[in-house]
């Protein structure tokens, strides 16, 4: 999937997407609660780079938390961010954020910051050194010993493990009562769209792409998480 084929993707699936994720909130609520205690030691004034910001979930999170934080949303999706801005202003933190429609590499006159996301988001580079290039320019864009948290699907495709997992990832959407053609369709798509790879390999990319040796911190079915420090 190109960028363009992404973005309107995502544009696509802006409405309603909260309300479709729902399903899957507590797999990534485990994140948002660790990305309070990652962060903990940041500044007062902190800057934080939210890379594929969506609809603004860890923003907000963080808003509401640290009072004095900025965050830069980039978001290729128009309708994905609009719904972020939307937020941002009904939560009382729009005056903190920076909104850029577009990818990092089209965001000029940025100032290093202290700690950037990017959850769910890597995945979707296919080709592995277009990864290692998307977390290069995250790595640029972070202060010395920044701090970068990051979160996919992960496991080795075919093992026993994926296929544990991938079953009930299948059940979490669509019930205990999941048939094995729905299963089929879930692994097709992700084969096609997905870069799902094993966490010691995206640890090596992550680490290629300009930070310290991450460390996994967080698993929730196929979902993983890392943090790692801008060498």
């Amino acid at each position: 999937m190109n960028q363009d084929e992404l973005k309107e993707a995502f544009d696509q699936q802006a409405t309603g997407y909260e309300e479709r994720q729902m399903k899957l909130a507590p797999v990534y609520e485990g994140i948002y609660f660790q990305l309070q205690w990652v962060f903990s030691g940041l500044p007062d004034n902190a800057r934080i780079l939210c890379v594929g910001s969506g609809v603004g979930t860890e923003i907000s999170y963080l808003a509401k938390r640290f009072p004095n934080w900025r965050f830069i949303a980039v978001e290729p999706s128009g309708g994905m961010l609009d719904i972020c801005r939307k937020r941002a202003e009904q939560e009382g933190f729009s005056s903190r954020c920076v909104f850029h429609e577009g990818y990092l590499d089209s965001l000029s006159g940025l100032e290093p910051c202290d700690g950037a996301t990017c959850l769910m988001v890597s995945q979707f580079f296919l080709d592995k050194e277009d990864r290692v290039s998307f977390f290069q320019s995250i790595a640029k864009s972070l202060k010395p010993g920044g701090i970068l948290v990051s979160s996919d699907l992960s496991e080795m495709v075919g093992s026993n493990e994926y296929s544990t997992l991938i079953n009930l990832w299948a059940k979490m959407l669509h019930g205990s009562n999941v048939s094995s053609d729905t299963v089929d369709k879930i692994h097709s798509a992700w084969l096609k769209d997905v870069a799902i790879l094993p966490p010691e390999e995206i640890k090596h990319l992550i680490h290629r792409g300009g930070f310290e040796l991450a460390v996994q911190t967080y698993q929730a079915c196929l979902v993983r998480a890392w943090v790692a420090r801008r060498l």
